[in-house]
């Protein structure tokens, strides 16, 4: 895990997220961090989690259109909550499918941000496909970016470091975090943005319970003289691809 603070990275932001609330339970801390050191951040929402993550609006008797309609309102109130903007595919989810188009659409994303950092799903999870799904086509669609011959608008993308935030079920989906993110500063605004999806209410206290956990393991691993705050906030990621540094630190 890391133990000394390193520069953020250069560009914007980008977040490949399946559901309509996967990037503020899980990448919420980081959003608004690059958002207040004035980097774009973009939030790109391949489905409204329509199917599978609004039991409540079905129970209450809510038709489909109705509840794509809530999920997109609560998610662009929870990215504005964050300081960042947010796209919506509407490619379905439950299953959420790994379609040639819909990968495309990604890389327009990735040409048109040029992300200097990214973040998405791990690619294992046996309890909800769609984010392995949504993972996958993050990586690949970083792939075809890259490709000078790929035929999409704008310029070859450079190698943006890819991070998967972590999963509800973290020993089942095999994540091990390399990287804790101190998100003291801005947790109040995660909270507040949480606080925008009420379809999932459930899971406000759950996400703020993690956050004080990764707290207490991001001071452990920080070293003793530091001074962290007995208060502080984390969240947890695996780097996807080797860092590159001229010094070991």
């Amino acid at each position: 895990m890391s133990t000394t603070a390193s520069a953020p990275a250069d560009g914007p932001l980008l977040v490949i997220s399946a559901h309509a609330g996967d990037f503020v339970w899980r990448a919420g801390g980081a959003i608004a961090l690059a958002a207040e050191r004035g980097q774009r951040a973009k939030v790109l929402c391949l489905s409204f989690g329509e199917r599978g993550e609004s039991a409540r609006a079905w129970r209450d008797g809510l038709a489909l259109d109705e509840i794509k309609a809530l999920r997109r309102a609560e998610a662009t109130s929870a990215a504005a909550a964050l300081g960042a903007e947010i796209e919506f595919l509407d490619a379905g989810d439950y299953p959420l499918l790994e379609t040639p188009e819909l990968v495309d659409r990604i890389v327009r994303v990735y040409r048109e941000v040029d992300p200097g950092v990214v973040l998405t799903h791990t690619l294992v999870d046996p309890y909800n496909g769609d984010h392995p799904a949504a993972a996958k086509m993050a990586v690949q669609a970083r792939i075809l970016a890259q490709a000078i011959g790929y035929d999409a608008p704008g310029e070859p993308l450079g190698a943006p470091p890819v991070f998967f935030f972590e999963p509800h079920q973290p020993e089942q989906c095999d994540f091990k975090p390399d990287v804790l993110l101190d998100i003291t500063s801005v947790f109040d605004r995660k909270r507040k943005a949480m606080e925008c999806l009420a379809a999932q209410q459930h899971m406000w206290d759950y996400y703020t319970d993690l956050a004080k956990r990764r707290g207490v393991q991001l001071k452990r691993n920080a070293g003793p003289n530091l001074g962290l705050a007995h208060t502080t906030m984390a969240e947890a990621y695996v780097r996807l691809y080797p860092q590159t540094v001229d010094a070991l630190a």
